[in-house]
């Protein structure tokens, strides 16, 4: 939750800043998961829960939980014998909708405090930090083929310093304001961009993905989530999270989708505002292109944000056989 205390800002560098409450936040401590811990004894519940099972994961729009004919299936990468999760890919008419439900909501979540926004990560850090952290480490083992400590560097530290450290930056960024002169008061008012953010995460970090929707959603925007398929389970864990700390129906929209079809769908929109990128080169590339070659429909230039992976380094990743050695996803 939102930790304060009582502080006077100063003047800094141009800017004035109003006498505010600063947020303090911690890292998250990386727990050690011996033998005998209860870390330890709630993960492996977690993962013999998971055992044989096939999570059903749907589209999300809004409150709607949508079925499409093209179905896929997440396998767990060291154990290609076990469907980690059902899901469907959205299609052309299905992410045009997302779009349009998206953009509709923008302004109401826009015009919201700040302190309103980042109270929504603040609850989902803490969630994740307690009674939801054995669940997205399991699906974040099994689904992505890392070890405990892998998976508890990923899904659970990183992932709650993403949304701690954010909303308090966020929060204290709205201080910050010009000076004023004489006769004049000046006032800087922080806004979301005019349209819809594309978040296309990575396959291998679950801490990534919920940041990359998470983060431009704290600051106003609206967000249509491309969740990769070889990390399926543990993202739809993650935003199931956020709708349970109080983020409201159509901010962010979990769709999963084929690379191209979502790619050529939301550059080919005139409310695309930005896109919250990380994965390949080729792929980071082509949605460059893309928008530099549309931007005669757009309403707003487009930010492109995040980067690609160097091209070696990604085709690793992929074919490495770690992916696939025994032992992954096990205590």
């Amino acid at each position: 939750m939102l930790r304060v205390r009582s502080a006077l800002c100063h003047s800094w560098r141009g800017f004035r800043t109003f006498p505010c409450a600063a947020v303090e936040v911690k890292n998250e401590p990386i727990l050690g998961f011996n033998e005998g811990s209860p870390e330890r004894a709630e993960l492996q519940k977690a993962l013999d829960d998971l055992k044989g099972k096939t999570e059903e994961i749907p589209c999300v729009v809004g409150d709607e939980h949508v079925w499409t004919k093209d179905i896929r299936y997440q396998l767990s990468p060291f154990n290609h014998s076990h469907k980690l999760a059902k899901f469907c890919y959205a299609d052309k008419d299905l992410l045009n909708q997302a779009i349009l439900a998206s953009v509709a909501a923008r302004r109401e979540w826009d015009l919201k405090p700040i302190q309103d926004r980042a109270q929504v990560l603040f609850k989902a850090a803490d969630i994740i930090s307690g009674p939801k952290r054995a669940e997205i480490l399991a699906k974040t083992m099994i689904g992505q083929g890392k070890t405990v400590v892998q998976a508890e560097i990923d899904a659970a530290a990183e992932l709650i310093d993403f949304f701690r450290f954010n909303a308090k930056h966020a929060v204290e960024l709205e201080s910050q304001q010009p000076l004023d002169s004489d006769g004049s008061t000046n006032t800087m008012l922080y806004r979301g961009l005019e349209g819809f953010v594309a978040a296309v995460a990575p396959f291998n970090f679950t801490a990534i993905g919920g940041n990359l929707a998470g983060t431009p959603a704290l600051m106003g925007n609206v967000v249509l989530w491309k969740p990769s398929d070889t990390a399926m389970s543990a993202s739809y864990a993650v935003y199931n999270v956020l709708r349970e700390s109080g983020l409201p129906p159509n901010i962010i929209q979990f769709v999963p989708a084929d690379g191209p079809v979502f790619g050529d769908t939301i550059t080919s929109s005139e409310h695309l505002a930005g896109i919250n990128f990380t994965g390949s080169v080729p792929t980071f590339k082509r949605l460059w292109k893309q928008v530099a070659q549309n931007l005669d429909i757009y309403k707003n230039f487009p930010r492109v944000g995040g980067g690609g992976l160097e091209q070696h380094r990604h085709t690793l990743a992929v074919h490495a056989p770690p992916y696939g050695t025994p032992g992954h996803g096990r205590l």
